[in-house]
């Protein structure tokens, strides 16, 4: 990525984002508080999201929402009329963000197609979980209590009954836990009010009958592809419940068609005690991917599911493990010229930004790089605990694979894989290196001495069961 093109992005302030972000903020405030509660102010936020979206074909649904909760009518229909508000405008912004990334970086981006229409989901456990974040809305973030939340449980049980339905399952069990664990929250110095707005909003709108085809990680493909897969890094997402390996790569389909940048994922469920490298150990039913990021190779696919957003669903056993492939040769002949995947409108949220990118010859003191007179922050909190990477060796790099995000109001880079300078020697680092066990003898002595917790409940759950 040349300097030119850093600039042009960071210059980039497109007209009405900042306006936008300020309309979903007076309406985030209304879920602090509460619907029942609006008061003048936060009944004229009501009215200015209206307006924002007066011209579009949610204006007249959203006026009569506007007016509707103004007088203490809250509905099923008028909260998805404002969540589908908040998130147009999100969405907006979104898309002038990433199209000011892609005019920078001179990356092409593919059309999206709508995928086919999936069967109905199950009407009853739809409405209860819309009735939950009615109650929820109505009470506001500071009077949500301990029934409150509870009273969830019940609803999320079911919809993990149902393959189609547990994306948005796990989205309540996550807001959930969210609440129980910064309880009590009428007392809470600061709420988290962006981030548990956009998981009222995204599960409202998942909720809804109209759209349950967008509900299910394994909603009918549009394709079937097989290649050879090109691992640029791995982004690991780690909750308290769960853990996701979003592994980002470079797609050569089989047939000859031009390289694409494609995502792919392995997730498993967790307990808050397991933390660091033993995280990979719970993904140890992926040993084909997870040897392809440890070791660093290319990988052979074959008639792997590629769902309309650029996600290939993964199947170890139709992946072989192949040559050696370094990901920065990869980063520095393919990236530029892979076609990135269409973003699903359901996704098209400004946090949600995550493209690859390589970058060069900057200078950086480990919490922002520098290179050619511009300055980009450096996402340290997003280094994984369970990999190599620390904030030392982004000091001490040259040249890195990252993601570039769009977050907080700026843009950020959050590295996947370094190449740096250590005690005068050439040093190449990734955050997948530890994906089939700890490389470093005093980290591996360390959490030797700290105990296998993941054995431990192994153990202690297989005793469990025999009994």
């Amino acid at each position: 990525m040349l300097g030119v093109q850093l600039a042009e992005l960071l210059d980039a302030d497109p007209p009405g984002v900042a306006e936008a972000l300020d309309l979903v903020a007076g309406f985030d405030d209304t879920l602090v508080h509460g619907l029942a509660r609006l008061g003048e102010e936060r009944s004229a936020a009501l009215t200015a999201l209206a307006g924002a979206v007066a011209a579009s074909p949610l204006g007249p649904a959203v006026a009569e929402a506007t007016g509707k909760v103004a007088a203490g009518s809250v509905s099923d229909d008028h909260l998805a009329a404002l969540a589908g508000a908040r998130t147009a405008l999100l969405g907006a912004v979104h898309d002038a963000r990433l199209a000011d990334l892609d005019a920078a970086l001179g990356r092409t981006r593919d059309a999206w197609q709508e995928p086919p229409a999936a069967a109905p989901a199950a009407r009853s456990m739809l409405a209860g979980s819309r009735s939950w974040l009615r109650e929820l809305a109505i009470a506001g973030w500071r009077g949500v209590g301990h029934d409150l939340i509870s009273a969830a449980d019940q609803t999320i049980e079911a919809l993990l009954a149902e393959p189609e339905l547990r994306r948005l399952a796990v989205l309540l069990d996550g807001l959930a836990a969210e609440l129980r664990a910064s309880s009590p929250l009428a007392t809470a110095e600061r709420l988290p009010a962006r981030r548990w707005a956009d998981l009222w909003a995204r599960a409202l709108t998942l909720s809804w009958e109209d759209d349950v085809t967008d509900l299910s990680c394994a909603a009918p493909p549009v394709e079937s592809v097989s290649g050879r897969l090109l691992l640029l890094g791995v982004d690991v997402h780690e909750h308290g419940t769960a853990v996701q390996a979003q592994v980002h790569a470079v797609l050569e389909p089989a047939d000859g068609a031009p390289a694409r940048l494609v995502r792919t994922s392995v997730v498993a469920a967790k307990v808050d005690t397991i933390v660091g490298p033993a995280l990979w150990r719970l993904l140890h039913g992926h040993p084909v991917l997870l040897t392809a990021l440890a070791e660093r190779r290319a990988l052979e696919v074959a008639d792997l599911p590629l769902l309309p957003g650029g996600d290939l669903v993964w199947h170890d056993d139709r992946a072989t493990a192949g040559e050696p492939a370094d990901p920065f040769a990869t980063a520095r002949i393919q990236l530029a010229g892979a076609l990135a995947p269409p973003v699903p409108p359901l996704e098209r949220h400004p946090v949600r930004i995550a493209e690859p990118v390589l970058l060069e010859g900057y200078t950086t003191d480990g919490s922002a790089l520098e290179l050619d007179g511009r300055t980009l922050p450096v996402d340290l909190d997003r280094l994984p605990a369970c990999g190599p990477l620390t904030p030392a060796l982004v000091a001490a790099s040259s040249a890195c694979i990252s993601l570039l995000r769009w977050d907080g109001g700026r843009w950020m880079v959050q590295p996947l894989a370094v190449q740096a300078t250590v005690k005068r020697k050439p040093v190449e680092v990734h955050g997948g290196d530890w994906a089939l066990g700890i490389t470093d003898p005093k980290v591996a002595k360390a959490e030797a001495r700290a105990g296998d917790a993941v054995a431990v409940l192994r153990e202690r759950a297989g005793r469990l069961l025999r009994k």
